[in-house]
């Protein structure tokens, strides 16, 4: 028996958003989910445009979900959705060059989530200066554990087929 493909396309999209907000609530019930320092688990995920299409509205739907859920205000879940979103499309762009698929998503989180910090929460400390905290958790959460992610699932070739 043959899973149409839309079925299978909606089903890893649900199941990766699904992932993303749990791992965000993990983060969250370390303190680490939202604020000047910051390191979403759930970021890792986002290499995963390199593997599977559905990754794109899979992320983007679990980070709305997930700043929604864990109390953000609307700007954040907006802009960090929509951060979140593009670095998902900037990953799958880079999917030829796979192990540089982290970069659109640190750079985006980078240059939108300090506005929304300055703005939406009011935070005290300098744009640059969040930007260089939000640009070190976005790197060891999709940077580090993101390409930790790659690796393994490079070596199941067939399991996004």
């Amino acid at each position: 028996m043959r899973i149409k493909k839309s079925t299978l396309f909606i089903a890893r999209a649900g199941i990766i958003a699904a992932l993303y907000v749990a791992l965000t609530f993990l983060s969250a019930a370390m303190g680490l989910a939202s604020g000047v320092i910051q390191l979403r688990l759930s970021e890792a995920l986002c290499v995963l445009p390199v593997f599977t299409p559905a990754a794109i509205p899979g992320l983007a739907v679990g980070c709305l979900i997930a700043n929604f859920a864990t109390g953000a205000v609307v700007l954040d879940v907006i802009f960090g959705s929509l951060a979140t979103l593009l670095g998902a499309l900037g990953a799958w762009a880079m999917r030829r060059w796979k192990y540089l698929a982290p970069l659109p998503t640190i750079l985006a989180n980078m240059l939108i989530v300090p506005f929304v910090l300055k703005y939406a929460y009011s935070a005290g400390e300098a744009v640059p200066f969040m930007m260089l905290t939000v640009g070190i958790g976005e790197f060891f959460a999709c940077g580090v554990l993101g390409t930790l992610l790659t690796v393994m699932l490079s070596k199941k070739p067939d399991l996004f087929d």
